[in-house]
């Protein structure tokens, strides 16, 4: 191990791009649409609800990128909320990222993975099989930055490809289900119901991810050039292709066969393909799911480093390797994911992570107003675009998602909340020994 030495080698535009994609088109996407009909028969409303989704990643998109070109550091909302209100709510929103932002999302695409394979190959255990892709990942990750990056392009372009030839094919062989994509004089009451809002909370997580780049700021090439442009063109990209996605999906399977089933995408493929052209659906899907996995191990760790950077009592975790790996903290994320992985069931996971995840992006966007009036001689070589009515917006429907959980599920949400007090924990007995070791 070295000293916190960054490597020379810079994350490019590419690059930069796959990390938001890859992080953005994982679990959600192959997963929650069956909650979703449970509720809501309307195409047109299903549709709409994953246009929003789309809509509030890319107001926080346009806010995010007007942070990270003022503040160019690794670490995202860590290094965020640290500058803007206090850096004990930037290590919350680090403890948090490191507990719940991408240990949990990574657990559930490993979980899911292991899922879909199963349906493929039924004597596989769905847990062992989790486990040892996050522990192979891990290792690939932890030999350099440059191997990590190949490997992340390379397998985003093929989830990209094979989602795109899934929606091409769908809508050229299949015989049409009888559902209304145009609106129907019933729905415009369906978009306001509580089923929408609980719906669009499913829906933001499918979407959490369009701020990845800004976890690795520091080692992105031209960073307050590239990543605005990242953010905007990763998010964009996820969002076409996710109305596509769930258009073919309710356009070739009955709601019925789609009601409560989590692998949506084994589901629809064999309503298109057969059975046999179902489990080879689920076989890709379950390896399109190694790139949501790679890309939230290569991000999330870098939150843990600069933590580690800021708080002498947490040091360890800003080392890195001769590569310019912090090893450490993707050991730590790593361990954390397993224990989600060996303790926890999906839908908990979905839940408890969607409401932190969504609590600290409104307050990362809620801050672009807090710096604009604190600071505003500060260099902003971007600034967001339809300010302020973009972030207004998506501070609107982030907050209403988040009234709608806590008051639907208040068990989840309550856990997400004792994390955080547990974080407080944390940060103060850090503190106490930095200041004795001073």
């Amino acid at each position: 191990m070295t000293s916190s030495t960054p490597s020379s080698y810079k994350i490019n535009f590419t690059t930069g791009i796959a990390i938001v994609v890859a992080n953005m088109v994982g679990t959600g996407v192959f997963t929650s649409l069956g909650f979703q009909v449970v509720n809501i028969q309307s195409g047109f409303v299903l549709l709409a609800l994953w246009a929003i989704g789309g809509l509030i990643a890319l107001c926080g998109a346009l806010s995010y990128g007007e942070l990270a070109a003022a503040l160019p550091r690794s670490g995202g909302e860590y290094h965020y909320l640290s500058r803007i209100y206090h850096p004990l709510l930037g290590f919350l929103s680090g403890w948090a990222s490191a507990t719940v932002g991408f240990a949990a999302p990574t657990a559930l695409a490993a979980m899911a993975l292991g899922s879909y394979a199963a349906g493929v190959w039924p004597n596989i255990s769905p847990k062992a099989l989790s486990i040892a892709v996050v522990l192979l990942l891990t290792a690939v990750h932890a030999i350099s930055t440059r191997a990590g990056s190949r490997l992340q392009v390379f397998v985003t372009v093929v989830k990209v490809v094979v989602l795109v030839a899934f929606v091409g094919v769908g809508v050229a062989v299949a015989e049409p289900q009888p559902i209304h994509f145009v609106p129907q004089p019933s729905d415009w009451r369906l978009l306001l119901s509580p089923a929408f809002a609980v719906s669009l909370i499913y829906v933001s997580y499918a979407y959490s991810g369009w701020n990845a780049a800004v976890y690795l700021t520091g080692e992105v090439a031209q960073p307050q050039r590239n990543l605005p442009r990242i953010l905007l063109t990763g998010t964009s990209i996820v969002l076409l292709l996710y109305i596509a996605l769930n258009f073919v999906f309710l356009y070739v399977t009955p709601l019925a066969k789609l009601e409560g089933q989590v692998e949506v995408g084994f589901v629809v493929a064999t309503q298109l393909f057969g059975t046999n052209g179902g489990r080879l659906m689920g076989g890709l899907i379950a390896v399109l799911l190694v790139s949501t996995i790679s890309s939230m191990i290569f991000a999330g760790s870098r939150i843990v480093q600069v933590m580690g950077e800021d708080l002498a009592g947490l040091r360890g975790l800003a080392t890195v390797s001769k590569a310019g790996v912090p090893v450490r903290a993707m050991l730590l994320q790593t361990s954390l994911t397993l224990l989600f992985i060996l303790l926890s069931s999906f839908q908990q996971i979905l839940v408890y992570a969607g409401f932190v995840l969504n609590l600290f992006t409104f307050l990362t966007v809620l801050g672009l107003f807090v710096l604009r009036w604190r600071q505003p001689t500060l260099l902003r070589p971007y600034r967001a675009w339809g300010y302020p009515f973009t972030p207004l917006l998506f501070l609107l429907l982030s907050g209403w998602t988040l009234l709608f959980l806590l008051r639907d599920q208040p068990t989840e949400s309550l856990y997400g909340l004792l994390t955080l007090l547990g974080g407080v924990g944390v940060y103060f007995l850090s503190r106490r020994q930095s200041t004795a070791s001073a």
